[in-house]
């Protein structure tokens, strides 16, 4: 059996109601909309938050928060991220672009620490966290700022 095949010889296709058509239809002169009011006037909507001309809900609660813009360029590595690339002994912010741990358009890196570092790693140019930079330089790396 194809979709071209099929046949809707079970069901006829119905024709549109025509509202509004004279008496004899049973659709005739309000046309299902009742007498009078907004909702049977031609563009007659409500709005969905509408609430019958009381504040609406939207506008009693008050305003709270905002989404920085500084979220766009500015990202956290882990230290656990940094231990898994064993052959990176110097790392500054093109070197995390380049081997994709961190998007393009970031600007600004902050290490924090999560895990742990077993091995000596330089770090310029990125900001730290107290606890990230005990770890690295007791693992004997260095922070430059």
């Amino acid at each position: 059996m194809y979709l071209n095949s099929l046949s809707n010889s079970v069901y006829k296709k119905r024709s549109k109601k025509r509202i509004c058509r004279g008496i004899g239809s049973g659709w005739g002169k309000t046309g299902g909309r009742g007498h009078k009011g907004q909702k049977s006037r031609s563009g007659g909507k409500i709005r969905k938050s509408f609430e019958g001309g009381q504040t609406p809900l939207y506008r009693r609660i008050p305003k709270f928060g905002f989404r920085s813009k500084k979220k766009k360029f500015f990202d956290e590595i882990r230290l656990f991220e940094l231990d898994c690339f064993h052959n990176l002994k110097y790392i500054n912010l093109s070197i995390l672009k380049k081997i994709n741990l961190i998007n393009k358009n970031i600007k600004y890196v902050k290490i924090i620490k999560s895990g742990l570092i077993n091995r000596p790693i330089i770090i310029s140019g990125l900001s730290v966290t107290k606890g990230a930079r005990l770890c690295i330089e007791s693992a004997g790396g260095v922070v430059k700022s």
